[in-house]
């Protein structure tokens, strides 16, 4: 399979192309700073992230998912929507066989790496459901979108864009959902007890303190 031309330098090439396993992705995406956005909503590029050395999770999936292209996978993400009162959420897909997994940004203990050992896509975002909830403790994951794969988007509005990417993203939301439950389920589900609240406290990056 031929490299695809990203219009990326040969440094940042360079630190791409160590990335050559999901896991030292993770390794790699996990280790930035959190981008908690101070000054205002962002989506930074792959040249950016790769710049500013700080990234969230939509902008973790999508260097991830351009790490896996240069070695030959599809960069494919999964967008994760979920209910009003907490924030969608945004993966890269990688496959091993007929299994798939997982690579995730996120600071908090459970919406992390998964590894290739889901026999389909519901799987694999299933595995968030239980650990996904907002401060109040309500489960508020509700659906998954089909493998959204980036290189139907030209490499300049995700990759080498200077301006924030929202072209991506509004493709990626608007992209075919597959819902996890019915709404007479959602009225009926459980809520995180305390003890599971106190671990959801723990962050890897948190917000700097003013």
């Amino acid at each position: 399979m031929t490299r695809p031309a990203l219009g990326l330098t040969r440094t940042e090439l360079a630190v791409l192309g160590r990335l050559d396993r999901p896991e030292r992705i993770q390794q790699f995406v996990s280790a930035l700073p959190a981008n908690h956005e101070p000054d205002g909503e962002t989506l930074l590029s792959v040249r950016s992230v790769l710049a500013q050395r700080r990234a969230h999770c939509m902008e973790a999936a999508m260097l991830a998912a351009c790490a896996l292209w240069l070695h030959d996978a599809p960069p494919l993400l999964m967008h994760m929507a979920c209910a009003a009162s907490d924030y969608p959420h945004v993966i890269a897909l990688f496959r091993h066989g007929a299994r798939w997994g997982a690579i995730s940004k996120s600071t908090g203990l459970t919406l992390r790496y998964r590894d290739h050992v889901y026999a389909s896509l519901r799987e694999l975002a299933m595995s968030y459901f239980h650990e996904y909830a907002d401060k109040g403790g309500r489960r508020t994951l509700r659906s998954y979108s089909r493998p959204f794969d980036l290189r139907r988007i030209d490499p300049a509005l995700w990759v080498t864009a200077e301006d924030d990417c929202w072209q991506a993203h509004a493709r990626l939301e608007r992209s075919r959902h597959h819902p996890l439950l019915t709404g007479a389920a959602a009225q009926r589900l459980s809520r995180r007890d305390g003890f599971e609240r106190a671990g959801a406290t723990l962050e890897e990056h948190p917000r700097p303190r003013r």
